[in-house]
């Protein structure tokens, strides 16, 4: 059974930023991608970023290319999130997610994840 343990949420002022981390577990392979996707009140699901375990590729939606940055420590089997120059937009649950069918990431790969977390809540304050 995938199961992620996600931390790092809060409370922050625009302009701040903030470290999300996610550690998951239960995959029967090394490979496959892993990322996060955001759903603020009242909206439906935005992909964030994507992580492929096997080459260390990632994938961005333009809109949050160089605020945001995914990056994972094998070591501790641990995914983290790097979220600069926050603003209220980004208020939001975060989810951290994955997909064991997929290696490499891309915008539907992101979008069809199968498998996420319980989510941690990011409030940018203006």
């Amino acid at each position: 059974e995938v199961q992620f343990v996600e931390s790092g949420g809060g409370l922050v002022q625009a302009g701040g930023s903030l470290i999300l981390s996610c550690t998951a577990s239960g995959f029967s392979s090394e490979y496959y991608t892993i990322g996060w996707f955001r759903q603020a009140p009242g909206k439906g699901r935005e992909g964030v970023a994507c992580f492929s375990t096997i080459d260390g590729s990632t994938y961005y939606p333009d809109i949050l290319k160089g605020r945001f940055t995914i990056s994972r420590d094998y070591a501790k089997n641990t995914l983290h999130l790097r979220m600069n120059s926050l603003n209220p937009d980004d208020t939001a649950v975060y989810y951290c997610a994955a997909d064991p069918a997929y290696y490499y990431c891309s915008a539907a790969v992101l979008r069809g994840m199968d498998y996420w977390g319980k989510g941690t809540r990011v409030a940018v304050s203006s």
